[in-house]
Parts: C-alpha cells; structure tokens; sequence
C-alpha cells in the first residue's frame, strides 16, 4: 500500500516535492519549481529507489554553499515520511 507525501523544502528555489512511499520504495517523485532538467533526472533516479539508501546517498548534498540542495531536501521529505509511517 503506497502512502503520499507532500513536503515543503527550505533553503532551495523548489517550492513543493511530492512522492510516495511503498513499504521502503520511493515512487512517484515531483519538484515544483527549481532547475526543471535536474529536479526531473533527480526525480527518475530516486524512483524505485529503497528509501533508505536514497538518504543515505543524498543527505548533505550542497548546492552553490546554501548547506542544502534539492537533493539534500528530498533526503528530508523521505525521511520525516518515514519517521510518520513507523508512528502508525
């Protein structure tokens, strides 16, 4: 059973990622807003990806000395996600 998420990022020019959350798989990733090309490619990578290993590989990722990026921020979404299913 998927779960849906909508999180709002800080500190990056996208405004909103929306994904969902199959047990541990991540589908269904969306930016709005930010560098379409990147946020599109960063999208179609995380898809199928366990949720676990995604934030692992993006956690801490910087964008131009902000301490964050898009990718940083999906790391965050995926894991406040995951800290609100293991509270069901």
């Amino acid at each position: 059973m998927s779960n849906q998420f909508s999180y709002s990022p800080k500190g990056v020019c996208s405004r909103k990622i929306t994904f969902e959350l199959d047990g541990n798989i991540v589908k269904n990733v969306a930016f709005e807003g930010g560098c379409h090309g990147n946020t599109q490619g960063l999208a179609a990578l995380a898809e199928g990806m366990n949720a676990y290993e995604l934030v692992k590989r993006l956690t801490g990722t910087d964008c131009r000395g902000r301490g964050t990026s898009c990718p940083d921020q999906l790391a965050k979404a995926v894991t406040e996600a995951m800290r609100e299913i293991s509270k069901k």
